[in-house]
């Protein structure tokens, strides 16, 4: 599985190389599909939004609907805070702003392209990570899964905790470049590198959808 292309300086990549990073981790084993934190105060550029997310959010349709056709485990998250800011804590000290994603406000619902289906679990957590605090990994372990695939924003926070997080466990994760955004176009693609490096996979949608057999293609 070859590693997506990045901005990043040709003698940077070198340097890594040089010294073991990037080593492809692969498909393996039973796959499990994570999207993180694609709602609608984070496809709304007035609000948490901006950058490369909307198109990020196109892409997982697709990514979405060949997850649900091979029958691989969904996961989703939402960040969720208590309407009385009862269990505010350092993230949102640090952005206050995100205890108005509290369970009924339509910012913190997922964006009805991606509305999740029965049988898929939403993960609510109040820190950036889908794994800390949440019951995520035991559940991806009850279905099997050991390589999870992850979509979703921002590529610098929510989802680069989660894909730590995901590797520490001792999942393999192999984040889809073109269904993940960031409302900044160069923390997105700095932590596409370094992700790449030392956490797991980068490859675009296409390149996934090359490695899946001809005729699940042609079902999706």
């Amino acid at each position: 599985m070859p590693p997506i292309e990045t901005s990043a300086p040709e003698q940077d990549s070198a340097l890594y190389h040089r010294q073991g990073f990037g080593r492809s981790l692969g498909l393996v084993g039973k796959v499990g599909l994570l999207i993180v934190d694609f709602v609608n105060g984070f496809a709304d550029p007035q609000q948490f939004g901006g950058g490369n997310i909307p198109p990020a959010i196109a892409r997982t349709t697709t990514l979405l609907a060949t997850a649900r056709k091979l029958g691989w485990p969904v996961a989703h998250t939402r960040i969720v805070f208590a309407d009385d800011g009862a269990d505010a804590n350092i993230f949102s000290e640090k952005v206050p702003s995100m205890l108005g994603l509290t369970e009924h406000n339509p910012a913190s619902a997922i964006v009805p392209e991606l509305a999740p289906d029965p049988g898929e679990y939403v993960v609510r957590k109040t820190v950036p990570s889908a794994f800390a605090g949440t019951p995520l990994a035991s559940w991806y372990a009850a279905q099997g899964v050991q390589t999870v695939v992850v979509a979703g924003c921002v590529t610098s926070g929510c989802v680069r905790a989660s894909v730590l997080d995901a590797m520490q466990l001792g999942f393999r994760p192999v984040v889809i470049a073109d269904c993940v955004g960031d409302r900044a176009i160069g923390p997105h693609e700095a932590n596409l590198f370094d992700m790449s490096q030392k956490c797991g996979d980068v490859i675009t949608l296409d390149a996934l959808l090359e490695q899946l057999p001809p005729a699940t293609l042609e079902a999706c």
